[in-house]
């Protein structure tokens, strides 16, 4: 527990307008809790933020380290109570991870961190601490991260965690707030991404054969060091590389070492050309506020290859080809029978020849 001359009170403005400015801290929003009839509803309310020496808001996103194995850094946190009554806080550190989806996520308050959420120690050596605040009532917190002598190269990332259960009739609700951790370890970096699996299929209305959508599914994984964001370009040619929808931009958020994330992108515009062969390009890039951080890394690629059948220009080409077809027989039908006609005609007119000849032939 920290003295009381590292406790101060927010503004009442500021208490109504604190954030989580990291850019991937997680908030959890705060619903009003049950109240009696006739008082006013009360609310549940976490932020933290970190703070510069002065034990102010230095502006900065998220925490953010680069130092060499065995190294040790301080910094501080501010912890606020934004709601409307006194809350229990706990702080702790802990590890982040991707969702299936991608998106940033921290281990659960009852799993143990093994990286940089372990390597976190507050003013009295714990791992983390409690302590009660009142409505608009904020606590500077400092601490350690301790980097290991045996910490391996590249980017260590967790969360800076402050925790309010809110006691419920039935069940408990853990509310979370937290202000991501970048530890790099110096030594070698290995910044890259992969595309596993990449499938394409095409959807669009057999009746129209001008528009449809290819939908991309794919996997990308970090086997890097590095925690790496990265832009992507996705398009669709068809025949000799004639492009049929022109690059579509997107994103993905920040894909942590050791993890694989899936996506769904949707090219749309794409005319059925029976033959379509779609195609992504990501750049990945550290997406860091720290200069010193940044890194090059070289884009990768995938490509697969779809069909979108034109059904309605198979459908007209069929009944086309197959009144051309009942055309051509009928004509050959008729100029059969024209033939067969005039070969008659001729038959009998050599038959009415032949009488005539035999007539005159008697009466002489």
């Amino acid at each position: 527990m920290l003295s009381s001359t590292s406790r101060r009170r927010f503004p009442a403005l500021g208490a109504a307008v604190i954030a989580v400015a990291a850019m991937f801290a997680l908030l959890v929003p705060t619903a009003p809790a049950t109240a009696a009839e006739g008082d006013a509803p009360t609310t549940i309310g976490v932020a933290t933020r970190p703070a510069g020496d002065d034990g102010r808001p230095d502006g900065r996103s998220r925490f953010s380290y680069t130092a060499d194995p065995g190294q040790a850094v301080t910094d501080r946190v501010l912890v606020g109570n934004t709601g409307s009554q006194r809350q229990d806080f706990t702080v702790y550190a802990t590890d982040a991870y991707n969702a299936a989806d991608g998106s940033f996520s921290l281990l659960a308050t009852a799993d143990a961190p093994t990286s940089v959420g372990a390597w976190l120690r507050f003013d009295d050596g714990s791992d983390r601490v409690q302590f009660s605040l009142e409505p608009n009532e904020v606590r500077l917190l400092p601490f350690t991260v301790a980097f290991p002598a045996d910490a391996t190269p590249g980017d260590h990332v967790g969360g800076l965690v402050a925790s309010v259960i809110e006691a419920g009739a039935q069940v408990s609700v853990d509310r979370r707030v937290a202000t991501s951790i970048f530890a790099r370890v110096s030594g070698e970096l290995q910044p890259q991404l992969s595309i596993g699996s990449y499938d394409a299929t095409y959807e669009g209305d057999w009746w129209n054969p001008f528009a449809g959508d290819v939908r991309l599914h794919f996997t990308v994984t970090n086997p890097g060091n590095v925690a790496l964001a990265a832009n992507l370009t996705s398009g669709v040619v068809t025949w000799f590389g004639a492009p049929v929808a022109g690059p579509q931009g997107g994103a993905i958020p920040v894909l942590l070492p050791g993890n694989t994330a899936t996506y769904d992108v949707n090219v749309g515009g794409v005319a059925q050309w029976l033959y379509l062969n779609p195609r992504t390009v990501l750049s990945p890039f550290v997406d860091s506020p720290d200069a010193a951080q940044q890194l090059s890394v070289t884009p990768i690629s995938r490509d697969a290859i779809t069909f979108g059948i034109p059904w309605m220009l198979f459908i007209l080409t069929g009944l086309v080809g197959a009144a051309v077809l009942f055309v051509r027989w009928r004509r050959r039908r008729d100029e059969a029978r024209a033939q067969e006609w005039v070969e008659y005609m001729e038959r009998a007119a050599a038959a009415e020849a032949d009488e005539l000849a035999s007539a005159g032939t008697g009466s002489s």
